[in-house]
């Protein structure tokens, strides 16, 4: 007999994915350059040729027997200490090889935190609007998951919500930022806020609660800012990471899990996460892509098309008449809907080929995303059709 959780499951396609591939039929019809795909988050800007070269390089020189051999199960002695010493540089932390676990992209690293430090029946709170994939991530651990309301005015921690939500059977609480879908990036003093709450409501429960920061669009900051490190502000935080986004490699599907060595029992979590593997069948990432980042580590794709889009796009969709929070990072924008169903918006938006992403997935109602990650020339173009879509079905 087949798994009736995952046959369930099949009646629950992701949204985003739906839309997409919409978009791709759609194209085949009209020309894809005529649809405006907002709908998913896939890098449009090259990796770095570094990464390339290097790439090539391994396949050219290197011994094949001990290049394409398996990874140690902890992964590669000599990429861990590499990471360990990049993120150490760069944001003045204490980290060494013991505490780095690579990992099959940032979605593997929250496979593997989320069952390092919750066991089933343990409740992880995250806040909206939040990536929808979190809620099979959480439950596919027994755990399950809270999702404390959004700020709407800022998308920064809605705190008091958050406190109320907060309770003994609190494990963990998993963040995003910068944040899909809101581009929101949290500031210090909402991340020295949160650490603040969470280490007095671990003194008052007398048990661990650990924080799981997901990190995949670190580097993609606007306006010359950088998004303060969480772990920096809270010692029991996993680091969970992806180049996907900051090498544009996102086929690659490879990234770690950061363990604080100040955390409780830091020194076991690594060494868990290889337990973890077994059940999971993750057994780490390929050794050509270990090796391959490990040789860029301070290097990014040159993600400045990202700015530009979100400026063109901010500036428009203020000047149609929508109410958006000005992104501070990431590819995505998260304006509020021109009528409380977001989902009956993006269907009409659909009519004039802009495929927008309803929030209710995200767990906010009444707004929608763009994630802006496609040539600038095709945003141009796209703001007249926004204009016309806004005016002709909304009165703007």
């Amino acid at each position: 007999m087949i798994n009736e959780h995952y046959k369930a499951m099949l009646g629950g396609k992701s949204v985003i994915r739906e839309l997409s591939e919409y978009a791709t039929a759609r194209g085949a019809a009209i020309g894809y350059e005529n649809v405006f795909d907002y709908s998913l988050g896939n890098p449009s800007v090259p990796c770095p040729p570094d990464y390339t070269r290097t790439v090539i390089d391994m396949y050219e020189t290197a011994e094949p027997v001990a290049l394409h051999g398996y990874s140690p199960s902890l992964g590669i002695p000599s990429v861990r200490a590499a990471i360990a010493d990049s993120l150490n540089r760069r944001f003045g932390m204490d980290y060494t090889a013991d505490y780095i676990f690579p990992t099959t992209g940032a979605a593997g690293a929250l496979a593997h935190a989320l069952r390092a430090v919750t066991k089933p029946g343990d409740e992880v709170i995250t806040f909206a609007p939040y990536f929808p994939e979190y809620q099979p991530y959480v439950n596919g651990t027994g755990a399950y998951l809270t999702v404390v309301p959004a700020d709407t005015e800022n998308f920064q921690i809605n705190f008091d919500a958050f406190e109320t939500a907060l309770g003994p059977q609190t494990a963990a609480v998993l963040i995003n930022t910068p944040n899909n879908p809101s581009g929101a990036v949290y500031s210090a003093a909402t991340l020295e806020r949160l650490a603040s709450v969470l280490r007095a409501r671990q003194t008052e429960y007398g048990h661990d609660i650990f924080l799981i920061s997901d990190e995949p669009y670190r580097e993609i900051v606007f306006d010359g800012g950088e998004q303060p490190y969480p772990s920096k502000y809270y010692d029991n935080t996993l680091s969970c990471y992806s180049w996907s986004k900051s090498l544009s490699l996102p086929g690659e599907r490879i990234g770690y899990v950061a363990v604080n060595p100040r955390a409780t029992d830091a020194e076991l979590i690594v060494p868990m996460c290889g337990q973890i593997s077994r059940g999971t069948g993750h057994n780490c990432p390929s050794s050509t892509s270990q090796l391959a980042v490990a040789k860029v580590l301070d290097e990014t794709s040159d993600l400045s098309v990202y700015e530009t889009n979100m400026n063109l796009l901010y500036d428009a969709l203020t000047g149609i008449g929508f109410d958006v929070v000005r992104p501070g990072g990431t590819f995505y924008i998260f304006p509020k809907a021109l009528e409380e169903d977001a989902t009956a918006f993006c269907m009409k938006a659909k009519d004039y080929d802009l495929i927008l992403v309803p929030s209710e997935s995200f767990g906010v109602p009444g707004y929608f995303r763009m994630a802006y990650c496609i040539d600038t020339e095709k945003v141009k173009r796209s703001i007249p059709v926004l204009e016309r879509f806004a005016h002709e079905v909304y009165g703007l």
